[in-house]
């Protein structure tokens, strides 16, 4: 990995683990309770390396990880949590020559993973300022080239879907039952179809859609992730976990 430079996303991690995102800027400063950073001072180093600010506080300097940057980037949308994405990715079986069909994009955090695997989107988004701010957040991170595979319609997903060919289809609707009828029309048989709901009751009626219209190997699976405190003979997991965020379902589609 080369040096730190401008146009650079970074975090600060100070000693209590917080951490601060920015892009270095010429001429620009990080600014807190702890004291300034001067973005100039970071330019040029390697990752890990250790800054203090004009009062003395000490921070660790790294480029965020995808997971990282979602967590904390601008959002117009809920974003669909990391441990999420990681199994939607691996569910919906998405490689470098798949395109996949994704709704809605909401703040881009889901697109991000996608892309990321080598694969083309084509979105559709209800509302143009989701759509634009997660344009903003997959440059920002992937760079501007990814955005030649990310392709976003605006429209409403539960009464047409633009006229594509994909292979996968990501569904993250309030409603995606309602979509579900429309996916045979840019399909094809053994299809993948993944759908994040929030509530069981959600899940039921995106099992019976699909069902109903010729999708089949039907399964339904809840993403549980729970850290470790390790601190010599300390060793027990963490008091807090991140524990129910939605349902995954996946189907293929059948001739």
């Amino acid at each position: 990995m080369t040096q730190l430079q401008y146009g650079d996303l970074i975090q600060l991690i100070d000693s209590k683990q917080r951490r601060y995102s920015m892009t270095l800027t010429e001429g620009g400063e990080f600014q807190n309770h702890n004291g300034n950073v001067s973005h100039d001072d970071i330019v040029d180093q390697n990752e890990g390396i250790v800054v203090e600010s004009n009062r003395g506080q000490a921070f660790r300097v790294f480029r965020p990880s995808l997971s990282e940057y979602i967590i904390g980037m601008p959002r117009g949308a809920q974003v669909i949590y990391p441990k999420d994405i990681a199994a939607i990715l691996m569910m919906a079986d998405i490689a470098p020559q798949h395109t996949v069909f994704e709704t809605g994009v909401g703040s881009g955090a889901l697109s991000m993973g996608i892309l990321r695997m080598g694969a083309r989107i084509e979105g559709l988004e209800m509302r143009e300022d989701f759509a634009s701010r997660a344009k903003k957040n997959v440059s920002d991170f992937l760079g501007e080239d990814a955005l030649e595979r990310y392709n976003v319609h605006i429209g409403d997903a539960y009464e047409s879907v633009p006229n594509i060919k994909a292979d996968r289809a990501v569904l993250d609707l309030p409603e995606p039952w309602r979509n579900i009828p429309l996916l045979r029309s840019i399909l094809s048989a053994g299809s993948i179809v993944v759908s994040y709901s929030p509530s069981i009751i959600q899940v039921k009626k995106v099992v019976e859609a699909f069902s109903e219209h010729g999708f089949r190997d039907i399964a339904t699976e809840e993403v549980l992730h729970r850290g470790w405190h390790i601190k010599g003979d300390a060793v027990r997991p963490d008091h807090r976990m991140v524990a129910h965020t939605g349902f995954l379902t996946r189907a293929k589609l059948v001739g």
